[in-house]
């Protein structure tokens, strides 16, 4: 079932992650998988929150049916913006999800502490991506009933 987006038939999904070639390469994998989505990106922590907030340049941004989140951004870091969404009425239910290179406990522990939905390791070649691309998709645009905007 899908609730995002303005094209009743595609997710929208804010990737926050500031290195390009990461997000060139999961574009990809979304493309390969087939996945019914639309991403859109933001390079840190500041623009995810503008983007969530649809604050100015954001102002018409839609709301995302999920969010994967890179714990190393500048500025503001993964872990405040995943705080900030889920201690924010009108965000707390967008599903965040871990995506990260980081395969720390205190890492894992801390993103559940602030009540991530999931948290995945960034996957080391292009097809091991495309699988963890297919098990999002899977999962979280499938299987899941996510909540209306």
């Amino acid at each position: 079932m899908n609730t995002a987006g303005s094209d009743p038939s595609s997710f929208d999904i804010l990737v926050v992650e500031d290195n390009r070639a990461d997000v060139v390469l999961l574009s990809k994998a979304f493309e390969e998988e087939r996945a019914d989505c639309c991403l859109h990106v933001a390079k840190n922590g500041d623009e995810a929150i503008a983007f969530l907030r649809q604050q100015e340049p954001f102002a018409d941004a839609p709301r995302p049916a999920i969010v994967l989140l890179d714990l190393n951004l500048p500025g503001r870091d993964g872990c405040e913006v995943l705080e900030i969404v889920k201690t924010t009425e009108a965000l707390r239910r967008i599903p965040v999800i871990v995506l990260t290179s980081s395969r720390s406990d205190i890492d894992v522990r801390q993103s559940y502490d602030l009540h991530a939905n999931a948290y995945m390791t960034k996957a080391a070649s292009f097809d091991e991506l495309v699988e963890l691309v297919r098990q999002i998709s899977n999962y979280w645009l499938s299987a899941v009933r996510l909540p209306p905007n």
